[in-house]
């Protein structure tokens, strides 16, 4: 609550802000609650130039906490504690050791001394904060001429290439030993501060545009050096040519990335911030820009606007007793933060004024800190609870698959996204073809590298790289490749080679190709430039190439048309078991092979995405080589297993005769689905009781089941009330679950005809590092959103994108 502070449950040690206590008071009882205050002295000067206090009240956020500087010398804090008894509002101040009892006292003390959830759920984040280096104003520096290159560094004293470090006074590159980061070396950095007195060194290979890491010898700590671009400037280092090194150490990663960091950031131009409702900024929480570009661009979308904020009364009346737990109510507190414009208020003209008399510049009192939000969406996710960056194509899926599971109002917002992709399959030696459907939610579309159109000046740039690497010259400025989105779209609908297909027809492998075309048409499009791979030495790399998107796209062309004259479909034969001779081999034992193997290429896509091998060789195992798509649906069901990442083990073959004949494909009287294939088929967007259904009529065969569904748009109508049961525990907002048919997923089919509203960038060599921005076009300008900046974009890097957001235009 802004104004009236934190209540605590004594009981259940949950918070509630002034608005929400009643109504928990009324659900649960509970009476007795803590109330915290906090009181924010703001100096201000005296009469006698010394500071006086001015107390006011600070605003108490929950989880949309204002990014202001708090922290500063100009604030002094006041805290208030008193013990609250409901229904009287029957006030004890604290401490008050005299007429509380020792377990009520012992608790309100390990209440007020608790840390903060958000530093037990991101402890990484918490670090201490830097301090600016008191030699950082005044720092001296020789004019020897010394220059560094932007790559070949090391240790001028023992020819280290490894955690080095340049000396700011004098430009000496020599190597560390007693650092913060725990890295080896001989100490030669050191040694040269006792000879020479000079304070103040960086780590190469950790300068980027954002800054890097500083070392004071004198003060014995990292700090922060607020003049560190002219600190480098002067041995001949551009900050903005600078990216971080995978690992800070080695010497050859360093390239010259001057017009990705400056085109996509819109830098050296002069941004008019933006304010008001939509033009609210989201703090980094280390790393987290990936999830601030994606929520900015999903809260642009009215569905979703209307689904979370619209509803938003609706959700916290309906919300459980822990709110911080409940996906609907943190979707709906931050699409608040966002659109409600109370956190993104221009300046007082007092404060423009007093800054330009003081020559200082204060951080304004703007954006919101998305840290519960986080924490909850994050939470069991190997990767995105981590701090570490992230793939924002991977978070945006990992969103859907949230917000398929967590229903609000009669329909889901994701709906909007969600399309049909019709799959032709056919053998090349038989000419038969098989037809399939599944759900997909982004169209990715491949980089024809070789329809480059600037071949001549890439080939040259790529000589003279090579020639100043080897001379250890600063490198040539950078040649990006520049590639028609036509060719893109041509290598999208080209058939692609399926591996180890096998043909139902012939009994047998044989040569096999694929094509997709869509079989609907999503209300918003969103296209994926898939600019991450693998080096040759399984390094991930990005492809650093510029493609003209139009803001106007009609894939029209691309509709599917399903069986033609003339087509003959394949027999819907699986493929048979193959047993070993010796029941008694090893090999055997571990496993029994299935002739359809394991689809490599869809197993690589999903550990490009980052995933364990094993973890996605399973994925696809157990999805019947559907695709990485519905792979990674199973991933996302099933990442929080003990046993995720475990190598892929097939029950043995006594193992499947023990189980029954249901095993090897007989019908058992039972027949209940394995769970797990019923999640993957709700994950794609049908109803339980559906998939149920069609994997009971089809053997619990996923792949025929699928094809079930499809062909039968109106199945009957199957209840069980103990399934009923267990849908409604699994969500925690029950009482406005949507109301659903069982008709198959809903598609929003529609024309083929697009505009641009959005497109989210990113900076870096590889998804493990960099920054995300994210330009969105409103009230008919574009808008670029850096974390907490929003400004006005004068110049949209709209060829650089890597994911973009297309919203169908009306027939």
């Amino acid at each position: 609550d802004s104004e009236g502070g934190l209540y605590v449950c004594m009981n259940t040690f949950l918070g509630f802000g002034r608005e929400h206590i009643e109504r928990h008071y009324r659900k649960t009882g509970q009476c007795v609650y803590l109330h915290l205050k906090r009181h924010v002295i703001e100096k201000v000067p005296g009469a006698s130039g010394g500071a006086l206090p001015k107390r006011r009240n600070a605003k108490l956020f929950l989880d949309l906490e204002i990014s202001s500087d708090l922290n500063s010398d100009d604030f002094e804090y006041e805290d208030e504690a008193k013990l609250v008894i409901f229904p009287d509002h029957y006030e004890i101040s604290l401490p008050n050791i005299e007429e509380l009892p020792a377990l009520v006292t012992i608790a309100c003390d390990a209440l007020l001394s608790a840390k903060s959830p958000y530093r037990k759920q991101e402890p990484d984040s918490w670090e201490e904060e830097l301090q600016a280096s008191k030699h950082a104003k005044t720092l001296v520096q020789l004019d020897n001429g010394v220059r560094i290159p932007p790559s070949g560094w090391k240790c001028s004293k023992c020819d280290l290439r490894e955690n080095l470090w340049l000396n700011l006074t004098d430009g000496s590159v020599l190597c560390g030993k007693w650092f913060f980061d725990g890295s080896g070396g001989n100490g030669h950095a050191m040694e040269h501060y006792k000879e020479t007195g000079y304070p103040l060194a960086v780590k190469l290979g950790t300068i980027t545009p954002d800054g890097a890491d500083v070392y004071s010898f004198d003060e014995e700590e990292p700090v922060l050096d607020p003049h560190i671009a002219k600190h480098l400037a002067h041995f001949g280092i551009d900050m903005l040519q600078m990216q971080v090194t995978e690992n800070g150490l080695r010497d050859n990663d360093i390239k010259p990335r001057v017009s990705e960091w400056e085109v996509i950031q819109e830098a050296g131009v002069k941004l008019k911030p933006m304010y008001g409702p939509g033009y609210t900024g989201m703090k980094n929480l280390g790393n987290s820009c990936y999830l601030n570009a994606v929520m900015q661009a999903i809260f642009s979308i009215p569905e979703f606007q209307r689904a979370y904020v619209g509803n938003l009364p609706r959700i916290f009346d309906y919300s459980p007793l822990d709110p911080t737990q409940d996906f609907n109510t943190q979707m709906a507190k931050l699409g608040h933060g966002l659109l409600s414009g109370q956190y993104s208020k221009p300046p007082m003209k007092s404060e423009l004024i007093e800054q330009v008399m003081k020559e200082e510049h204060k951080p304004q009192h703007n954006g919101i800190s998305p840290r519960m939000f986080k924490a909850f969406i994050s939470k069991g996710h190997p990767e995105f609870s981590s701090n570490r960056q992230q793939d924002a194509q991977e978070f945006f899926l990992h969103l859907i698959n949230l917000v398929e599971r967590n229903p609000v109002g009669s329909e889901n917002p994701s709906d909007v996204f969600r399309f049909l992709v019709e799959e032709r399959t056919q053998c090349c030696q038989s000419r038969k073809v098989r037809y399939t459907d599944r759900v997909d939610y982004i169209m990715q579309l491949p980089v024809a590298m070789e329809a480059a159109t600037n071949k001549d000046e890439l080939i040259a740039y790529e000589l003279k790289r090579r020639e100043a690497e080897a001379a250890r010259r600063p490198l040539p400025e950078l040649v990006r490749a520049k590639i028609p989105f036509s060719a893109c779209l041509q290598a999208f609908s080209e058939p692609s080679n399926v591996e180890d297909f096998w043909s139902s027809a012939l009994q047998a492998k044989s040569a096999g190709v694929k094509t997709s075309r869509f079989a609907s048409f999503p209300e918003y499009l969103v296209v994926q430039i898939k600019k991450f791979t693998f080096g040759l030495d399984w390094i991930p790399k990005k492809l650093d190439v510029s493609i003209d998107m139009p803001d106007f796209l009609d894939i029209s062309h691309l509709r599917a048309r399903g069986l033609q004259p003339g087509e003959e479909e394949l027999p819907d034969i699986a493929p048979p078991i193959v047993i070993p001779d010796d029941p008694k081999d090893l090999c055997f034992r571990r496993s029994f092979l299935i002739a359809l193997d394991i689809d490599e290429s869809s197993v690589m896509q999903l550990a490009e995405m980052g995933f364990p091998l094993e973890a996605c060789r399973k994925a696809v195992y157990y999805t019947g080589n559907l695709g990485a798509e519905v792979a990674f649906n199973w991933i996302i069901a099933h990442m929080e297993e003990p046993d995720f990442a475990e190598p892929l083990v097939i029950p043995a073959f006594g193992e499947v005769a023990s189980s029954g004949a249901a095993a090897l494909g007989a019908v058992g009287l039972d027949n209940q689905p394995p769970e797990e294939m019923v999640a993957i088929i709700i994950s794609m967007g049908f109803q339980r009781n559906l998939a149920i259904q069609a994997l009971k009529a089809t053997n619990n065969n996923l792949e025929r089941a699928l094809e079930w569904i499809f062909s039968h748009p109106d199945p009957e109508e199957e209840s069980d009330p103990a399934l009923d049961t267990m849908d409604m525990e699994n969500h925690a907002n029950a009482n406005i679950l949507a109301e659903t048919g069982s008709e198959g997923p809903r598609i929003k089919d529609g024309p083929g005809r697009y505009e641009l509203f959005g497109f989210i960038s990113h900076m870096g060599t590889s998804t493990m590092s960099g920054h995300y921005v994210c330009h969105l076009r409103k009230e008919g300008r574009w808008v670029i959103y850096n974390d907490l900046r929003v400004c006005a974009s004068e110049r949209p890097p709209k060829d650089l994108g890597y994911i973009y957001f297309y919203h169908r235009i009306p027939s």
